[in-house]
């Protein structure tokens, strides 16, 4: 169909500000939801990490990233993004972003677990994420040279002459439809629809980073995922989300008999960075004891006031937090890896460029600092703009791309299994045996695939290969990445690493044959 010569892959934060920053230059958005409905920006419930209070600084927000991400993070990376967060507040706050402010009106940003100072800035207290997407949502909405396209699922990448050309998506109703363009930008989000237990809406497969992959596209960090500590351990799918802010304001991690537990794994306590408290809850629950969040004092009666969303999950459980702990569990959160990005955005296929969860800037290494996604996101949204902007006029023209003829077959049963899979074997602790019999399992799912004609199977069981194939690669621990066989961090890995999808197959291969031998 005829559409614009730039598209964007994905209605979150990083899709629609890179709209907003490319208008007047006509854009297409495909969505896979309703605006502000599948995206894991509307979710968020911390804010925008940027160093706007007195006494705060870019490098003193470089600085703090640099120590979370364990070892890995690219230190330029982060030191332009910090320098740029305060120009992208702006921009927000122009596009109608509601920012908490103080008495003197000036921005009120809170603290966030690994931050050195009070830098998030927020909405409401765990409202940031659907405040600011409602504001982007009007805003496109008013915006002529955007045409958004909702509930449309991308399940290929379109390729010609060696570029990227545009995708493959599906409509509602099953229909398969070509979008070919010029310049093509994935901010499509990540991975949780791969693991049990996520924060992330369900359309949050993995589909993306896979057909890239597919086309040629480097991968970056693969094995890095962050669990999110304090989900709140209620039986939904997907999981709801306590916010790391209510560690900021002092709350504690208990186990069932009341017992403080995080003092002894960590000196910095709840506020440590996320994986040492991920473990540390996971263990509590592996152990019998169960893990509970309580605010009853720290926040108390004005829990519903301060966090409303997390105190609407809470209730729909029956339980409610001002004066109940709330059970927790770590749940997938956030992939540090994705597609590999330089500066501009830009990915290693020509003509594809990547912003937010589903590339890897380099910028959260091997453990995301709380707040800095929503930051990536806009900054990389605008780089990405201005790059394709000066690019567009010198990018060859696209043909036509023909439909193939290919039904959906979803196929949930081994879905659901992958979901297990990863869960037990590529989550919060790996070692080498569950590691092999992941890929093992993924390879056997991806066979069943492409015998069944099945693209979303395929899709996700290349994505999850891409990751236990880092995993296994990764012989330490480091940040997201805990190998229970080699629970020390190597100095001699502290680098960040590389794969394509023919190099994570290789590896699947050669560890199930070195078992079989």
């Amino acid at each position: 169909m005829t559409e614009p010569d730039i598209l964007i892959v994905g209605g979150g934060l990083a899709g629609l500000f890179c709209a907003l920053k490319l208008a007047p230059l006509p854009v297409a958005v495909l969505a896979a939801a309703p605006l502000g409905e599948g995206s894991s920006s509307a979710w968020a419930q911390g804010g925008v990490a940027a160093a706007v209070a007195e006494g705060d600084s870019p490098e003193l927000h470089a600085r703090d990233t640099i120590v979370a991400g364990a070892g890995i993070v690219d230190e330029d990376v982060a030191l332009a993004v910090a320098r740029e967060a305060g120009a992208r507040v702006e921009d927000l706050l122009r596009f109608g972003a509601p920012f908490d402010r103080d008495a003197g009106g000036r921005l009120a940003p809170s603290r966030e677990a690994a931050h050195s100072a009070r830098r998030i800035v927020r909405v409401k207290g765990d409202g940031a994420g659907a405040a600011i997407m409602q504001a982007l949502i009007a805003q496109v909405r008013r915006t002529t040279s955007i045409k958004i396209h909702e509930n449309f699922v991308a399940e290929d990448l379109i390729v010609q002459s060696g570029r990227a050309a545009g995708v493959y998506a599906r409509d509602a109703s099953g229909v398969l439809h070509a979008f070919t363009a010029r310049a093509v930008v994935l901010a499509s989000g990540g991975i949780g629809g791969l693991y049990a237990v996520t924060t992330n809406p369900p359309e949050a497969t993995g589909a993306p980073l896979a057909f890239a992959a597919r086309a040629g596209a480097r991968v970056a960090d693969a094995e890095f995922v962050q669990f999110h500590p304090t989900a709140i351990d209620i039986g939904r799918d997907p999981a709801p989300l306590a916010t790391e802010a209510l560690r900021g304001e002092g709350a504690i991690l208990i186990d069932g008999q009341g017992r403080r537990f995080m003092p002894d794994l960590h000196k910095d306590a709840e506020l440590a960075p996320r994986d040492m408290v991920a473990r540390g809850v996971y263990a509590e629950i592996a152990a019998g004891r169960g893990a509970f969040l309580d605010a009853t004092k720290a926040v108390g009666p004005a829990f519903a006031e301060k966090f409303p969303n997390v105190a609407a999950a809470c209730l729909s459980a029956g339980i409610d937090p001002g004066r109940q702990p709330i059970p927790v569990a770590p749940a997938e959160h956030y992939h540090m890896g994705g597609l590999w990005t330089d500066s501009h955005g830009r990915a290693s296929l020509p003509g594809l460029w990547a912003a937010g969860e589903v590339a890897s800037t380099g910028l959260h290494g091997a453990n995301r600092l709380a707040s800095n996604s929503l930051l990536e996101a806009v900054v990389y949204g605008d780089r990405v703009a201005r790059d394709i902007a000066t690019a567009l006029p010198h990018l060859p023209s696209q043909r036509p791309a023909p439909v193939p003829d290919r039904p959906a077959r979803p196929d949930p049963e081994a879905a659901a299994e992958l979901r297990r899979i990863m869960s037990r074997h590529v989550g919060v602790l790996r070692d080498a045996a569950g590691l092999r019999e992941a890929l093992r399992a993924l390879t056997r799912l991806r066979d069943r695939a492409l015998k069944t004609d099945s693209i979303d199977l395929r899709n996700r069981a290349e994505a999850a290969l891409l990751i236990a194939a880092g995993a296994f690669l990764r012989r330490e621990s480091r940040g997201g990445h805990f190998r229970t066989d080699f629970p020390a961090a190597d100095p001699a890995q502290a680098r960040r690493s590389f794969i394509t999808l023919d190099e994570a197959l290789r590896v699947a291969r050669e560890a199930i044959a070195s078992e079989a031998a």
